[in-house]
């Protein structure tokens, strides 16, 4: 075994490869880029070795600077996590040039599964099913029209190159076709710099199932069972878990055999991932092979009881597999989901920012956190939005799902919005539980499962007494002379202490509560038309309330104005001091600001120029994503807030608009 690894990445990933290596005796070496000087990654490493600016090309997918970081720590080997140049073959060939072990398998490996056209052709070979389709290499537009008949429809158009949902499209008929390849062609270019393209059967609600092998250097090959990652929301993955349930044990010996014949077929080393369609019918084909560690590899870790990072370290290292197939054991029931700093009910909008309050469940038995942040830390706007995965097992399914939404009842980012509550109606819902899902489920309720919630009067009052409690306990301190707390009390007789509390809720509705303290330490309330009584207590972040329906314990994280609950419901309320509301909304009428800081790359506006209500008005790119911002009302353009090209932070003006009708 090497002495020292340098994890060429950053965030859980990193902080995983780093818990291993610990473990192993191997001496660890960071690396990070301005942005992430101060990140956990870092914290955690022995060494840890500056990179570059904060863009990913000038620091993350810096080859030379890596190289020299490796030589600079005395690195012998490199781990290349998942993204960043984890499936890049030049990178993996640099590293062999300079002596450097690359945690990976050989760069022939990458490159021959890295072209989704010739691998399809190459587990041909191998008697690997793959999707009915055309990957004529070179193929142009006629060619790939004239062929589209003969696929069928519905098919995909998918760029032959990369992965990740992008330069794909569905077509549902020949008159969606030329504009599907067109948009497909220009969408790989950007992200690939190859436009060639391939046809795909599509294959109505299939799900995803994929297989994680692993080979060594000394010709053995095994599977390590299967995963479902059916819940994708465009192609991407939200929720996993392993074994695949309701797989018939002939379907899942058959998979996991197809799964090693591909590996063995490009001579593979280290750990990798077949993915498979599963049709209706229990047909099961080819999609392509990921030539790294997964971000799902938990759940199989899980279920087999294994730690796949030591694997890839001993394999790299040349030792021979730790288990052969026959051996390696397949027990309980796991589930992971994504928590990420972005907001599903605002379009998926990626939030950064500070994470002032950061909650994650503690781990124990059954339970597992992965995370490359703690709270205090900055989520970037310069690379993805995962903030942690939330690990759960079981005896069975039933019980890794409801030990899942227990964790998620203990997940708060108060300021940085995250997806926890739409993991939490994934969970629970009847077709999720039942079985019922596919890759195309998640899209078809999507709306439904983000609808902004309505909060109940329970939710409110939670929320308020979590919050006059805060101000109480400042006002005792003397960090608040302002609040009533601090003027009067409760135990004062013929002087209550009140207290008015205007909340947003995220549905945009706003509710007055307003509590008046009594002398038994209970309050008597008002919100709307309706009143009564009520006693709270408070023991960290849960809230106990005896209200209008019962006794309801909560769990309620406050960050400034921000308060965010979990328990009946799971929802964000923001306080509004009622004073400035009515100056805000006429303020908030005149502007449009940026919702996080980004690269403006396109401005669809001039000052002057009319627009309606839903006009696209800039395109701004933060996170590895573009969003497109329209225009919240009729409207005048007064002034833009910058050029294409600019960097604009968060809330700064980006577009203003002339006071009155448009």
């Amino acid at each position: 075994m090497f002495d020292t690894l340098l994890i060429a990445n950053r965030g859980e990933i990193a902080c995983r490869v780093i818990a291993t290596a610990r473990r192993l005796g191997v001496r660890t070496v960071a690396v990070y880029s301005d942005a992430d000087a101060q990140a956990r990654h870092v914290r955690l490493a022995d060494v840890a070795v500056r990179l570059g600016p904060a863009p990913a090309a000038q620091s993350y997918l810096n080859m030379d600077a890596l190289l020299d970081a490796a030589r600079a720590s005395g690195a012998r080997a490199i781990h290349p996590g998942y993204g960043f140049l984890a499936e890049n073959a030049a990178f993996a060939r640099r590293c062999a040039q300079a002596g450097l072990i690359f945690v990976g398998p050989p760069p022939e490996a990458i490159e021959a599964m890295g072209a989704k056209d010739a691998a399809k052709r190459l587990v041909v070979r191998a008697d690997v099913p793959v999707v009915p389709g055309f990957d004529a290499p070179g193929a142009d537009d006629a060619q790939l029209i004239a062929a589209a008949a003969k696929v069928g429809y519905p098919l995909l158009v998918k760029a032959a190159a990369g992965g990740g949902g992008r330069g794909m499209r569905r077509v549902d008929g020949a008159d969606g076709l030329a504009d599907a390849i067109a948009g497909a062609r220009r969408e790989a270019l950007a992200a690939f710099g190859d436009d060639a393209l391939l046809l795909e059967r599509y294959v109505t609600a299939a799900r995803h199932v994929e297989v994680q092998v692993f080979a060594d250097a000394h010709g053995a090959a095994v599977h390590l069972f299967e995963r479902d990652c059916s819940v994708q929301r465009r192609h991407q993955k939200v929720v996993e878990e392993a074994p695949a349930p309701n797989l018939p044990d002939a379907t899942r010996a058959a998979m996991g055999a197809a799964a090693v014949r591909a590996a063995q077929a490009v001579g593979y080393r280290g750990a990798g991932t077949v993915e498979f369609l599963l049709a209706p019918d229990g047909a099961f084909y080819f999609l392509e092979m990921n030539t790294r560690l997964q971000v799902e590899h938990p759940v199989t870790e899980a279920i087999t009881g294994l730690d796949l990072v030591e694997w890839q370290l001993r394999v790299a290292a040349g030792e021979p597999l730790p288990l052969a197939q026959a051996d390696i054991p397949r027990r309980g029931h796991a589930i992971e989901v994504r928590l990420c700093a972005e907001d599903p009910a605002r379009g998926f909008l990626p939030g950064v920012g500070r994470l002032g309050t950061f909650a994650l469940p503690a781990p124990g038995p059954g339970r597992r956190v992965d995370t490359g942040f703690d709270p205090g830390d900055t989520v970037s706007p310069h690379y993805d939005s995962l903030l942690a995965k939330l690990i759960a097992y079981g005896d069975d399914r039933e019980q890794a799902r409801a030990r899942l939404l227990a964790m998620l009842a203990e997940t708060a980012s108060v300021g940085v919005a995250t997806n926890a509550a739409l993991l939490e109606r994934i969970l629970a819902a009847d077709d999720f539980a039942a079985v019922r899902h596919h890759t195309g489920w998640l899209e078809g309720v999507l709306d439904e499962l983000t609808a902004p919630a309505a909060p109940g009067i329970d939710a409110l009052l939670a929320a308020t007494v979590r919050l006059t409690d805060d101000e109480r306990i400042a006002a005792r301190s003397g960090a608040d002379d302002r609040s009533p707390w601090a003027l009067a009390g409760a135990f004062r007789v013929g002087v209550p202490a009140v207290r008015r509390v205007l909340w947003q809720s995220p549905d945009d509705a706003q509710h007055t509560v307003t509590l008046t303290g009594r002398s038994d330490g209970g309050y008597d309330w008002q919100c709307g038309d309706l009143d009564g009584g009520l006693t709270g207590t408070v023991t960290g972040d849960a809230v106990s309330v005896d209200g209008p329906t019962g006794r309801q314990t909560w769990r309620v994280w406050r960050a400034g104005q921000d308060v965010e609950l979990a328990g009946p419901q799971r929802l964000r309320l923001q306080y509004i001091d009622p004073l400035a509301a009515e100056a805000g909304e006429e303020e908030a009428e005149l502007r449009l600001t940026a919702p996080l800081p980004g690269k403006l790359v396109q401005m669809a506006v001039a000052p002057g120029q009319t627009v309606t209500k839903g006009d696209l008005l800039l395109v701004l790119e933060a996170m590895k994503m573009e969003h497109r911002i329209h225009a919240p009302h009729d409207g005048v353009i007064e002034t833009v807030g910058g050029q294409v090209g600019d960097f604009v932070p968060a809330d700064s003006v980006l577009v203003s608009f002339v006071a009155g009708d448009a």
